[in-house]
């Protein structure tokens, strides 16, 4: 079942070249979030927010990163995420920010409210096309994309339990 001591922070990397998130690794955003915190908040906020602290989900080709707290601490996470500002991959640096999107109490309502984000980002594509040419080119290419659901094997994913 999911805890109702847990709050789930979604975020994006946005960064200048897309293609650079591709090499950026879940250990170095972790990495990144917990030197923030302890620039933020000190010591006292470190420990407070990395007791159940990870990075559940990171897809580097969109940018999309799903981090786990705990409830009490997701506040002192969320005020010290815009501090990130570089992230060491690989050898590599990437100048990058980190924009908090949602903070749900499950898995499963972050992926409902990133499903309704990426539908109005859509929107907002199709309505900037500048010509026929360009909305049918955006048109196909979501045609394309196919995604099936399956079906849930972690408990992170229960009921949605949003309250505070």
């Amino acid at each position: 079942p999911a805890s109702p001591l847990r709050r789930y922070v979604l975020c994006e990397v946005l960064v200048e070249e897309p293609r650079c998130r591709q090499g950026i690794e879940e250990r170095a955003l972790g990495l990144a979030v917990r030197d923030a915190v302890a620039r933020a908040h000190g010591d006292f906020g470190l420990a407070c927010c990395c007791v159940s602290f990870t990075v559940k989900y990171l897809n580097a080709y969109t940018g999309t990163v799903l981090l786990r707290c705990r409830k009490d601490s997701h506040r002192l996470l969320c005020s010290a995420l815009p501090l990130v500002r570089l992230l060491e991959s690989r050898g590599q640096r990437y100048p990058c920010a980190l924009r908090t999107l949602h903070v749900g109490g499950t898995i499963r309502s972050c992926q409902k409210f990133l499903i309704q984000y990426n539908r109005r980002q859509l929107l907002l594509l199709l309505q900037n096309c500048t010509n026929e040419e360009e909305r049918q080119a955006i048109q196909q290419s979501g045609l394309s994309c196919s995604l099936t659901e399956e079906p849930s094997q972690s408990g992170d994913e229960e009921d949605d339990d949003d309250t505070e």
